[in-house]
């Protein structure tokens, strides 16, 4: 009796291993869903994900910026809290502009200074100039404007940053410099904006001429891509 009870437990514990297994599948399913989730094609995010994985412990957190102790459980932490706000505006800007993306009239990143919207001067502005070109950009403020008036973002700040190619100024032309061009073009985007109802005193405005390119200058579709105007919804660690 006592043997068969014996090969009863185990009989009974040699399928203990299945649990163990079953939870190890789980959990490379929900690892590799990530990695294929089109919002998450960041490196930045990606190498948050990665890192967090490697060393998996209490007190860490996917936020890509700095994470401020508060002595409570982890779901707790501000910096936790905050970076999840950033993925949701990282998720809603996707959403919103995906015939954008598509078209590549707008690009939807995240780096070091938070999450980038983007917009290619040559479709909202006629070349060498800063007015906005209304009939092509109308929708794409549009949303901008309810993006940075959205729950995702309540509290953060925002930054306008211009850019242009190293092709230089028509002397003849009414900018003086491309450092011009590129702040009075991240100034236009900044008034319309305040016009549609966006808080003034959460934007700042920059121009950087052609001192941040992110392709060659060397090819035209390279000048193209460096010509823009990017919207930067900027997180904790750069404000």
């Amino acid at each position: 009796m006592a043997k068969k009870k014996k090969k009863d437990e185990e009989s009974g514990s040699s399928n203990d291993w299945m649990t163990t297994y079953g939870d190890m599948v789980t959990l490379l399913l929900c690892f590799f869903a990530i990695l294929f989730n089109p919002v998450l094609e960041d490196e930045a995010v990606l190498q948050a994900i990665s890192d967090y994985f490697s060393r998996y412990d209490w007190g860490y957190s996917l936020s890509v910026g700095r994470m401020q102790p508060a002595g409570n459980i982890i779901a707790d932490f501000p910096s936790q809290t905050r970076g999840r706000s950033l993925a949701d505006a990282l998720r809603r800007a996707v959403s919103l502009y995906n015939p954008e993306i598509r078209s590549n009239r707008v690009r939807v990143t995240q780096d070091e200074r938070g999450v980038v919207i983007s917009f290619a001067s040559d479709v909202f502005f006629e070349p060498a100039s800063a007015v906005l070109n209304m009939e092509a950009s109308r929708g794409v403020l549009l949303n901008l404007a309810i993006l940075l008036s959205s729950e995702e973002v309540d509290g953060r700040k925002f930054r306008i940053e211009g850019h242009t190619d190293s092709v230089g100024i028509d002397p003849s032309g009414p900018w003086v410099s491309n450092w011009q061009l590129s702040t009075e073009r991240a100034l236009s985007v900044l008034y319309l904006l305040t016009d549609l109802g966006v808080s003034e005193s959460r934007m700042q405005v920059a121009g950087f001429g052609s001192t941040v390119p992110i392709s060659t200058n060397d090819t035209e579709q390279g000048r193209a891509n460096n010509r823009r105007v990017d919207i930067v919804i900027i997180d904790d660690a750069h404000l």
